[in-house]
C-alpha cells in the first residue's frame, strides 16, 4: 500500500450512532445499520467508465433507501452477493432476510428466536449457507432459501463465528476469548491455539475474526496467512491454517474493535482506537484509528479519523476504498495500492494473479509495439526496472533463499542469483541491482555494455573478500560497515555465518533508491548514507529529521526527493548550489504518494498528491491535473501515466489508449502557443530562455511546416539533431517545392500526402522509391503495375514481399510471392520450413541437371531422412560422393553399395570394412550384423550371426538366444544363396545375347560357385571382419537348438517319450550343440521314460566321450552301476529314428517322424524358408512356422487347414507343452 486517506464524509441523521457496515462486492452496496432500527442501503456512483479512468473515484450517492422493520439497534448485517440478499439482526434477535425488487429492497423472511441476542452471522463463501449463533451457544444453519439445515445447542457463550474458505469447516469464538473448530456438520474437530494469549495479565476478548476466501483473484501468496484474529488489546495474530503452529502475532497498540482483509488478501485493516495527547491541554484522549499490514504482518499505513472509536470497517470490491463508521458518520478513505509494477524503456511490466493458478502471471506489455509476453512466476516478491532490463524477486524452494531473475524487454531471463538475504527494499540503476534487509546490503553490476568494459576476469579472492565475476560484480556489506572490493566485503557462505553471529542493528534500513552514479540508503533514524557506484564508495551521510517511506534521485544526482511515512515531501540538494539552495531546504508538500524527476531536467519533477498531479520546476508548480494514475515516465517535457487501476481490472488485454496518458508540462504548451498566436520569431526568443531540445524541435518542425528552412536549421542545430540539419540541406538542394514539402511530409512520417504530392508532381516513381525505403512492398507493387515498371522492379517486390511473409512464417503466402520472381532458392526454404517435401521432389525434376540447388535440396531431404530422394537430388547435381555419403549418413548401406557399383565408387568397400571393424571393436557385433545386411554382404552377416551362436550356446545360459541367433544366420545363407543364383542367372541372360554363350555360361557358373566356396572359407579380405568361415548349413544349427529346447520342454511337462523321441533327433548334431549334452539329455529321457536300452548306450557313449574328466567319467560308471542293477536295459518297444535315404523327416512341431511318402496328403505343411516339415495337428491353430516363425503356405500337399480344438480332458502335460510352446513363440516374436 503506497498511501490511504479520507475523501469523503457522510452524516447520518439525528446524529444515529453506527453499529455495523458491510459493503457489498458485487453490486457495490453500502449496508449501515444503528440505534433505533436504522438501517440503510447506500450506493455510490460507479467508477468504472472510460472517462473517468485516471480520476478520482466518484462519492456520489446514487442510492439512498431506509429498510423499515427493526425496533432495536442493528448490530449485524451481512450479504449474500449470488443471491442478492441481505441479511441483518437487531439487539432484539430479530432476524430479517431482504431482497431486490426491480430496485429496491423489500423483507423477504422474518425470524425472531425471542431467546437470546444474535451475535454474528456469516454466509459462506458460495451463499449457500449461513450460520447464525446467537449468545447463549444457539447455532442455526441454514440454506440460502430459508430452510433450516441443522440447529444445535452448544455449551458455549459465542460471540463470533467464521467460516472456512470452502464452507467445511466452522470457527466458533466465545465471550471467553476461545476458539472452537466444528466441522459444517455441527460436530467439533479442536481449538484454535491462540498464540496471541500468552503473557496476557487479566484476559482478553477476541473482537475480530476473518478468513480471507480467495474468491477474488487469490492475490495472497501460497502458504501465506489468510486466517486473522484480534483481540481487544491491539494483539494480532495472523496463521496460514486452523493448525498453524507458526502463527504471526504483532502488537498494534490499538484498542481494536474491527479487523478485514482487502480484497485479495494481501492487505489487512485493524481498526480501534488509541490514546493520543492534546497539544494544547496535554489531556489524555481516544483516537480513532486504522492500521494497515501486510500478509506477514508489517505495518504499511496508518490512518487517523475524526471521533473517539471505530465501529465498524468494509472494504469496497476492488480494494481502493475503506467504509470507516465512526460515531453517526461514514468516511471513505482511497486506497493507493502498492501494486507490483515497473515500467523502463517502452515496456511495462506488471503482476498479476488468476484464480485458477497459484502462480504471478508477470505482463511485459510493450506500449510502443502493442506486443505482450506473459510468463508465470511461483513466489513472486517484488518488480523493478531500470535502463533496459527489469529485475523479479522471487523466495526460493529453500529457506532464506532468494532469487534475482533479470529479463529482458519480452520476459527472456538475461541472468539471475541467488541471495541469502530477505529483500525488504529492492532498488534498480541502468547498470544495478540492490538488494537490502534491515541490516545488510547487497549490489549486483549486471552485465551491460559498460560493465562488460569494467568488469575484470578474477576468481575468488581471499577469503572473506567480496567476489568479483567474469559476468558481473557482486558484493555485500553490513550498513554500518563501509562496503570495499579489497577484502572487507562479505562473500559466500562466510558472509551467511557472520550475518547469523552479528546482532541486528538498532536502526534498520528502511528505503533505498539509486541510479547510474549514486546509491542512496535511508534508516530509520532519518540518516542517509550516500555511495558512489560503480565503486561503492562512501560519499557523504545526510541527515533527512524523517522516516523516509519512498526516495529518488534526479538526473545528475544533485538532488533527492523523500517522502516519509505521513505523506510529507521534501527536496534535498546533494551537492553544487543545490545544497545551499534555500527554497529547498523550505520546500515541502503534504499527502504524496509518489514522486518521479524527469529524465533529462534534474529541475523538473512531478508529485502525486491524494488525486492530483502536479508538475515542479525547482519549486514552483504547474497548475495541477486531477488523476489517480502512477507515473510512469517523465522526459522530453511529457508525463506518463498509467491507469493501473483500470488496468488491473483486465490486465490481460491491456490498450495504449485506454491505459496510457500523456500531459504536457506549460513549458510545451505555451509554445506551441505562441507559435500559433504570435510567431516564430517571439517563440524562438522564448525556447532560447528554457533552451530544451523538446521546445526546438516543435519550433523546427513549425518552420519546416512553413518552409522557413533557415530558422528550421538553427533549431536543429539547437537541438543536436543531425539528421534534421541534413534535412535542411537536401531540401535546399531540391528545385521544385512539391519535392520540398514531400520530403518534409516523410519526415514527420505522412507518408500518405507525401505520395499525394508525388502523384501531383506525376512522379510515381518517386513515390515508388519511398515506398521501397519504407518497406511497404504490397503498394510498390500496386505502383509498379499503374506504370509498368521493369521485370527487375518487379522481381525485387516480390522477393521482399515473401520475405515478409516468411518472417512472419506465412510460408504459404511466401511461396506464392517467390515462385512469382522465381526464387528457388527461397522456395526450397519454404517447403522445407512447410515441411511439404512433395514440393521439394518436383524441384528436384524441374529443375536442370548440375544446378547447385540440386545439392541443398538433397541436403534438406537426408536432414530428415528421406534417403532415395536425397540421393536422386545429388545425382541429378552431378556429384556422385556427396550420394554416396548420404547413404552411409543414413544407414542405408544397400543403397551406397548399389550406387558405389554403378558408378565405379571404389572407395566404398574399404568405408564399409573400417565401419565394421569400428564396431566390432567396440563389442557391437549386432549393430555390425545390421550393417551388413543393409550393404548386401549376406556372407559377413551370416559369419558374424552364426559366431554369435556358437559364443551363446558355449555360454549354457541362453539357449533360446542362441537358436535365434541361428536362425538369422540361416536366413542370411539363404540370402547369400540367392544373391549368388541371381548372379549367376544374370550372367546366363547376357551370355545368351552374345557369341559363344556356351563358354560364357559356364563361367557365370562358375563364377556363382566360386562365391558360394569364398564365404565358406575362413574371412575373405573384402569382408574385412575376419573369423570362421559362413556354415551353408545353417538351418541344421537352428533345427539342433530348436529340438532341443523342445526336448527339455517335454521333459519338464512329464511327457517323458515324447521327449526321449525327440532328444534321439539331436544325434547328428552333435557339432551344433555338443555331445555331453546330447546325450545327457538322451540318459534323462530315457531313464524316465523306462527305455533303459536307450539309457544304457547314452551312458556308454558319455562314458567313451573324450572331452570329459576323469572324475566325471568315474561318476558316469557309479551312476550307470546305481541304475542298471536294478533295471535290465530293455525297452518297452523301438523308438523310431531318421534313416539317412529315407522319405522320413521331423517334425518341428512335435518331434515325431513323419515319412512324407506314407502319411495322408493336407495332414502336414512344409516351411518354404526353412524347408522343414509340421504336422498340421500338433500345430493348434499356429499359423507360423515353430523353428522359423514365417507364416506357413497354404494349398498342395501341406495345405493348411484349421485342425480341431485341443481336448481340454487331455493330460495336464499336453496342455502345460500347449501354453508353454504359445509362450516360446510369443517370447520370440518380441524379442
Amino acid at each position: 500500500m503506497k498511501f490511504i486517506y479520507l475523501s469523503k464524509k457522510i452524516a447520518i441523521p439525528n446524529n444515529v450512532q453506527l453499529h455495523t457496515l458491510s459493503w457489498n462486492h458485487d453490486q457495490g452496496w453500502i449496508t449501515i445499520g444503528g440505534d433505533g432500527g436504522m438501517l440503510k442501503v447506500l450506493k455510490l456512483d460507479s467508477a468504472n467508465t472510460k472517462d473517468s479512468a485516471g480520476k478520482a473515484t466518484p462519492s456520489n450517492l446514487s442510492m439512498n433507501q431506509t429498510l423499515e422493520g427493526h425496533q432495536e439497534a442493528v448490530i449485524v448485517t451481512t450479504w449474500n452477493e449470488n443471491f442478492r440478499k441481505l441479511t441483518s439482526s437487531d439487539a432484539s434477535g430479530l432476524i430479517i432476510v431482504w431482497m431486490l425488487h426491480k430496485g429496491m429492497w423489500f423483507e423477504e423472511m422474518i425470524n425472531n428466536r425471542n431467546k437470546s441476542v444474535v451475535r454474528d452471522m456469516k454466509w459462506t463463501a458460495d451463499g449457500s449457507k449461513i450460520c447464525i449463533i446467537y449468545e447463549d451457544g444457539a447455532v442455526i444453519v441454514g440454506s440460502v432459501d430459508g430452510n433450516r439445515i441443522w440447529g444445535r445447542e452448544l455449551p458455549l457463550q459465542l460471540a463470533l463465528v467464521e467460516w472456512s474458505p470452502d464452507g467445511r469447516m466452522i470457527l466458533f469464538v466465545t465471550l471467553q476469548g476461545e476458539c472452537h473448530l466444528y466441522d459444517m456438520n455441527g460436530q467439533p474437530i479442536s481449538k484454535v491455539p491462540l498464540y496471541c494469549m500468552e503473557d496476557i495479565r487479566g484476559g482478553a476478548n477476541i473482537v475480530g475474526v476473518n478468513w480471507y476466501n480467495g474468491l477474488e483473484g487469490g492475490g495472497s501468496d501460497v502458504g501465506a496467512p489468510a486466517l486473522a484474529m484480534a483481540l481487544d488489546n491491539g494483539r494480532v495474530q495472523l496463521m496460514r491454517n486452523e493448525s498453524d503452529d507458526k502463527a504471526i502475532v504483532f502488537d498494534t497498540g490499538l484498542r481494536t474493535s474491527r479487523i478485514a482483509w482487502n480484497n485479495d488478501g494481501t492487505v489487512l485493516a485493524v481498526a480501534g482506537s488509541l490514546m493520543t495527547t492534546d497539544p494544547n491541554d496535554g489531556a489524555s484522549k481516544e483516537q480513532a484509528t486504522v492500521h494497515f499490514y501486510s500478509m506477514f504482518g508489517h505495518h504499511l499505513r496508518t490512518l487517523r479519523v475524526p471521533g473517539p472509536m471505530v465501529n465498524a470497517i468494509s472494504w469496497e470490491a476492488g480494494g481502493l476504498r475503506l467504509a470507516i463508521a465512526v460515531e453517526s458518520y461514514v468516511y471513505f478513505s482511497n486506497v493507493r495500492p502498492d501494486y507490483r509494477w515497473s515500467a523502463f524503456s517502452n515496456t511495462i511490466v506488471y503482476a498479476f494473479t488468476r484464480p485458477e493458478r497459484s502462480e504471478h502471471c508477470v505482463f511485459f506489455w510493450d506500449t510502443a509495439l502493442g506486443e505482450q509476453h506473459a510468463k508465470y512466476v511461483k513466489r513472486l516478491s517484488l518488480i523493478r526496472a531500470s535502463g533496459d532490463y527489469a529485475v523479479l524477486v522471487t523466495r526460493g524452494e529453500e529457506q532464506d533463499q532468494h532469487i534475482l531473475i533479470l529479463c529482458n524487454a519480452i520476459g527472456s531471463p538475461v541472468d539471475s542469483k541467488y541471495i541469502n538475504i530477505e529483500p525488504h527494499h529492492v532498488a534498480m540503476g541502468p547498470q544495478h541491482v540492490v538488494v537490502s534487509s534491515e541490516d545488510h546490503i547487497y549490489v549486483w553490476q549486471h552485465m551491460t555494455a559498460r560493465s562488460k568494459l569494467t568488469a575484470t576476469n578474477g576468481s575468488v579472492l581471499k577469503e572473506g573478500q567480496s567476489e568479483v565475476r567474469q559476468r558481473g560484480r557482486e558484493c555485500i556489506f553490513h550498513v554500518d560497515d563501509l562496503p570495499s572490493n579489497d577484502g572487507s566485503g562479505l562473500g559466500g557462505a562466510q558472509a551467511a555465518l557472520a550475518r547469523s553471529r552479528r546482532p541486528p542493528t538498532e536502526d534498520p534500513i528502511c528505503c533505498l533508491c539509486c541510479n547510474d552514479s549514486m546509491l542512496c540508503i535511508a534508516r530509520e533514524s532519518g540518516s542517509c548514507l550516500m555511495y558512489s557506484l560503480p565503486h561503492l564508495s562512501m560519499e557523504g551521510k545526510h541527515d533527512l529529521k524523517m522516516r523516509p517511506q519512498m526516495m529518488t534521485l534526479n538526473c545528475d544526482s544533485t538532488k533527492l526527493a523523500v517522502i516519509d511515512t505521513h505523506g510529507f515531501l521534501r527536496i534535498f540538494g546533494l551537492s553544487g548550489a543545490a545544497a545551499q539552495d534555500e527554497e529547498l531546504r523550505s520546500f515541502e508538500r503534504k499527502d504524496a504518494w509518489d514522486v518521479m524527476w524527469a529524465e533529462d531536467d534534474p529541475d523538473l519533477f512531478a508529485v502525486m498528491e491524494k488525486a492530483r498531479m502536479y508538475v515542479f520546476r525547482g519549486t514552483n508548480p504547474e497548475e495541477p491535473v486531477s488523476s489517480t494514475s502512477y507515473l510512469c515516465s517523465f522526459k522530453n517535457l511529457a508525463v506518463r501515466l498509467v491507469h493501473l487501476d483500470e488496468l488491473m481490472r483486465m490486465p490481460d488485454r491491456p490498450s495504449t489508449q485506454d491505459h496510457l496518458v500523456d500531459f504536457e508540462c506549460r513549458t510545451l504548451r505555451d509554445t506551441r502557443q505562441i507559435i500559433n498566436d504570435v510567431g516564430i520569431e517571439e517563440a524562438c526568443q522564448f525556447v532560447e530562455s528554457w533552451n530544451h531540445e523538446r521546445l526546438w524541435h516543435i519550433i523546427a518542425e513549425h518552420a519546416l511546416d512553413k518552409l522557413e528552412l533557415g530558422v528550421a536549421e538553427r533549431s536543429f542545430v539547437h537541438c543536436k539533431d543531425l539528421h534534421g540539419v541534413q534535412l535542411v540541406k537536401k531540401l535546399n538542394t531540391l528545385d521544385s517545392e512539391l519535392k520540398q514539402r514531400a520530403e518534409i511530409k516523410c519526415h514527420f512520417r505522412k507518408f500518405d500526402e507525401a505520395e499525394a504530392l508525388y502523384r501531383q508532381m506525376d512522379r510515381i516513381d518517386l513515390a515508388v522509391e519511398m515506398r521501397a525505403r519504407l518497406g511497404d512492398w504490397l503498394k510498390v507493387e500496386k505502383m509498379l503495375t499503374e506504370t509498368s515498371g521493369t521485370d527487375e522492379q518487379f522481381a525485387e517486390a516480390w522477393d521482399r514481399m515473401g520475405e515478409y511473409y516468411a518472417d512472419r512464417m506465412k510460408y504459404q503466402k511466401a511461396m506464392m510471392y517467390f515462385t512469382k520472381s522465381r526464387n528457388t532458392a527461397r522456395l526450397i526454404d519454404c517447403f522445407y520450413c512447410m515441411e511439404d517435401y512433395d514440393g521439394l521432389f518436383q524441384l528436384i525434376d524441374t529443375l536442370p541437371e548440375g544446378d547447385s540447388l540440386l545439392h541443398e535440396i538433397g541436403e534438406r531431404l537426408a536432414s530428415v531422412g528421406l534417403c532415395e530422394e536425397a540421393v536422386r537430388a545429388h545425382v541429378r547435381g552431378g556429384d556422385v560422393k556427396k550420394a554416396v555419403d548420404t547413404c552411409v549418413l543414413l544407414n542405408q548401406w544397400d543403397h551406397a553399395v548399389t550406387l558405389a557399383e554403378e558408378h565405379d565408387f571404389a572407395q566404398i568397400e574399404a568405408l564399409l570394412a573400417r565401419y565394421a571393424t569400428h564396431l566390432l571393436e567396440k563389442g557391437m557385433k549386432m549393430d555390425a550384423v545390421e550393417l551388413f545386411r543393409k550393404a548386401g554382404k549376406h556372407a559377413e552377416s551370416a559369419r558374424l550371426l552364426q559366431q554369435l551362436a556358437r559364443e551363446t550356446n558355449a555360454q549354457r545360459i541362453h539357449p533360446l538366444r542362441a537358436k535365434k541367433l541361428s536362425v538369422l544366420g540361416a536366413v542370411e545363407v539363404d540370402s547369400l544363396k540367392r544373391k549368388a543364383l541371381d548372379l549367376e542367372n544374370a550372367a546366363a541372360t547376357r551370355a545368351t545375347q552374345t557369341k559363344g554363350a556356351t563358354r560364357t555360361m559356364a563361367a557365370a557358373t562358375l563364377d556363382g560357385l566360386m562365391t558360394l566356396d569364398r564365404a565358406t572359407l575362413a574371412g575373405d579380405a573384402a569382408g574385412g571382419v575376419g573369423g570362421e568361415g559362413v556354415d551353408m548349413q545353417g538351418w541344421a544349427s537352428a533345427e539342433a537348438h530348436h529340438l532341443w529346447l523342445m526336448a527339455h520342454r517335454q521333459l519338464y511337462d512329464g511327457n517323458f517319450e515324447m521327449a526321449l523321441r525327440t532328444s534321439v533327433h539331436l544325434k547328428p548334431h552333435e557339432k551344433y550343440v555338443g555331445a555331453v549334452e546330447i546325450y545327457s539329455l538322451i540318459a534323462v529321457c530315457a531313464f524316465h521314460a523306462r527305455y533303459f536300452r536307450e539309457c544304457s548306450r547314452a551312458m556308454i557313449r558319455l562314458e567313451h566321450e573324450e572331452t570329459i574328466s576323469n572324475a566325471q567319467r568315474d561318476a558316469y560308471n557309479e551312476l550307470s552301476l546305481t541304475i542298471f542293477s536294478k533295471h535290465p536295459p530293455n525297452d518297452p518297444k523301438k523308438l523310431p529314428e531318421k534313416q539317412p535315404g529315407k522319405s522320413t523327416e521331423v517334425c518341428m512341431a512335435s518331434g515325431k517322424l513323419v515319412d512324407i511318402e506314407r502319411v495322408v496328403a493336407g495332414t502336414w505343411v512344409r516351411c518354404n524358408t526353412c524347408k522343414r516339415i509340421s504336422i498340421l495337428s500338433e500345430l493348434y491353430g499356429n499359423q507360423s512356422c515353430p523353428l522359423c516363425h514365417s507364416l506357413l503356405p497354404t494349398g498342395g500337399a501341406g495345405q493348411r487347414v484349421s485342425p480341431p480344438a485341443p481336448d481340454m480332458r487331455a493330460g495336464r502335460g499336453d496342455a502345460t507343452r500347449q501354453l508353454a510352446e504359445r509362450l516360446y513363440d510369443a517370447e520370440f516374436l518380441a524379442d
